[in-house]
């Protein structure tokens, strides 16, 4: 009997997320199909840019565990004046830095290693910074301790996590706002 030739599997498709306000409102862009990755929905992204809606403008962001970069390119679109992404998976960065050159965004940098290297290397204070850490992961109270002395005066710092994942605040943090959706606890904190 013949053998049948040897097939590669065939790449999978790219995912979609739409930008849901600013600039580039209602655009489509693409996102590596990265196991883990689920980029902040819409509905729980129009919340979190209706807290952070008179905080944008010129404002230097972080967004650790950048994945898609949903909230970013969300961030980007409604005036910040850059952003700093932060994704540790290769073919996550690559694929974010493809989109940024597509929205001809030169304010936004993407840096393709851990959110830990980056905090270790990095000497710039930020104004607002998502933390949206893989679930399967523990990593939350490690990266708000290592966001001390990266945060202006007055920053908001996102906190996305498992609904029943308890977040301890940092001292000096309060809670600005809160939502529970589904799985998800939202957390605004301001320091």
């Amino acid at each position: 009997m013949p053998r049948s030739p040897s097939r590669k599997a065939a790449p999978q498709p790219l995912s979609q997320l739409r930008i849901i306000g600013g600039r580039w409102r209602g655009r489509k862009l693409s996102f590596a199909p990265v196991e883990g990755l689920r980029p902040t929905g819409d509905r729980l992204r129009e919340t979190l840019f209706n807290w952070l809606q008179f905080h944008l403008a010129d404002a230097r962001c972080l967004d650790l565990f950048a994945g898609s970069g949903a909230l970013g390119l969300e961030a980007l679109s409604r005036g910040a004046a850059e952003v700093d992404f932060v994704e540790l998976n290769r073919s996550a960065a690559q694929t974010l830095r493809e989109q940024l050159r597509v929205l001809q965004a030169d304010n936004g940098r993407v840096h393709s290693l851990s959110a830990a290297a980056f905090l270790a290397q990095s000497r710039t204070r930020y104004d607002v910074v998502f933390v949206d850490p893989p679930f399967a992961g523990d990593l939350w109270q490690q990266t708000l301790a290592a966001l001390e002395g990266h945060l202006a005066e007055g920053a908001l710092v996102y906190v996305e996590a498992p609904r029943d994942k308890p977040v301890a605040m940092p001292p000096g943090w309060q809670i600005a706002k809160e939502k529970r959706a589904g799985q998800v606890c939202m957390r605004l904190f301001t320091c």
